[in-house]
């Protein structure tokens, strides 16, 4: 699944080298984290969140054919 996210995310963006994607488990449940560069943000999650949506919609589709859980976060660094 981490491939999957790879792949399509890094086709979306502008700077696909500053793309991570890092699994973390949780109660038998995989949270990917997503990592971007800012200013790719806006084209990750789209108009009203259209992209990210379709981008989570993959993931849970790919994960229960193979009978795993797991969600997407996009998780935002801060640059103080």
């Amino acid at each position: 699944m981490e491939d999957l996210l790879n792949f399509v995310v890094k086709k979306l963006v502008d700077r696909p080298d500053a793309v991570s994607v890092t699994p973390v488990e949780r109660n038998g449940f995989t949270v990917y984290e997503l990592r971007l560069h800012p200013t790719d943000m806006g084209k990750i999650i789209g108009k009203q969140g259209a992209t990210i949506n379709a981008i989570r919609s993959l993931l849970q589709a790919g994960s229960a054919k193979k009978g795993l859980r797991c969600s997407l976060e996009v998780v935002e660094e801060r640059q103080d």
